[in-house]
């Protein structure tokens, strides 16, 4: 075999790239992320809660009064749509961004107002920003809208008992060729006063994964398509084959889906997982190395006082790739203001 290219796999953000790993010790929380959004909030906000450790946070109370208030350096302002970013006056000269927000789910012009900041960081869906900032370069625009994302559904299925997953001595089951690809118990994880259910009789959460594809489309029109299949899809016809698959694939460890099931939670991901570029039907480069001719390269150029993050910049659904693109972001802004001739051409990048 031979020598692997220089810079083959390495530094790619997100464990679908093959990256290898110093340990195997993983970080799971008993709430997801949640977690980790919690913490920060608690170190930039810490009036907000008593919690500080990720031990605290899974029960933590947090006090939303907290969060925005005047005088704070840090103000988190919740159902808040913003809708237009832009630089007051010529892109290389302003000194100053202007956002134009609007309360959720109310857009009458009497709602707008405007905020003001030295710099701005976008780190939402990567293909929203040419449509909150229409002055960005074609070009940029067009890397921006490169990035479909996945559609995937969670299921979330409170049963009674786990007595049927130690019967058949199973804790995760793969269904090629049914309609959940996954049914798993819930990770065991203890996490301060959070334990992990350890009695097979004692109530526990069940979770079933759908994801969406159009064989024969691209990777991309496959993310499209499955978009208006799982938008299309009813409650009812998800708890129809929540208890179907269950009954089958657990009946005879003695499930009874009729009996057995507490309740359904449908959690539908629309726009879900960053696009991740796929060898199929991307560039070979562009799957494997860090080459800046991959779009998510070119959709986060720093627009002269913006900059942009969010995960699909790293072309990885990781959390890895979520902290990395936004230490990025940050850092880039940093170099503007302490070294303002880096960025003296519009849409270049400081770093």
């Amino acid at each position: 075999m031979g020598e692997i290219p220089e810079g083959l796999l390495s530094d790619l953000q997100g464990g679908q790239h093959g990256r290898q790993k110093d340990s195997e010790k993983t970080v799971h929380f008993p709430d997801g992320n949640a977690t980790l959004a919690r913490l920060l909030v608690s170190h930039l906000i810490p009036d907000a809660t008593n919690a500080r450790s990720q031990d605290d946070m899974g029960l933590a109370d947090f006090n939303y009064t907290k969060l925005d208030q005047k005088g704070q350096p840090v103000r988190i302002r919740l159902s808040t749509l913003a809708l237009n970013v832009s630089h007051d006056g010529p892109v290389d000269q302003a000194e100053t961004v202007s956002v134009i927000c609007a309360p959720a789910g109310d857009a009458s012009p009497k709602q707008l107002s405007k905020v003001k900041g030295r710099q701005v960081v976008l780190a939402c869906w990567n293909m929203i920003i040419p449509y909150m900032v229409p002055s960005l370069p074609k070009d940029q625009k067009d890397a921006l809208g490169y990035a479909v994302k996945g559609p995937i559904a969670y299921v979330n299925v409170a049963i009674k008992n786990w007595q049927a997953f130690k019967q058949l001595g199973v804790s995760e089951i793969l269904c090629p060729g049914m309609f959940f690809e996954e049914v798993q118990l819930a990770e065991p994880v203890s996490l301060g006063k959070l334990k992990t259910p350890t009695d097979p009789s004692a109530p526990i959460v069940v979770r079933l994964i759908k994801t969406f594809g159009v064989p024969g489309l691209s990777k991309r029109d496959q993310h499209r398509a499955g978009r208006a299949i799982l938008l299309g899809l009813t409650f009812e016809q998800f708890e129809q084959e929540v208890r179907q698959q269950l009954q089958r694939i657990l009946g005879s460890g003695g499930f009874n889906a009729d009996t057995d099931i507490a309740a359904i939670t449908v959690n539908r991901w629309p726009h879900g997982y960053a696009y991740t570029y796929n060898s199929l039907y991307d560039p070979l480069d562009w799957v494997f190395t860090e080459t800046s001719e991959r779009p998510c390269v070119k959709a986060r150029k720093p627009f002269g006082r913006i900059a942009i993050a969010n995960s699909d910049s790293g072309a990885s659904p990781h959390t890895d790739a979520a902290f990395e693109q936004a230490h990025r972001a940050v850092t880039e802004l940093l170099a503007r203001q302490t070294f303002p001739f880096l960025s003296a051409t519009p849409g270049a990048s400081t770093l």
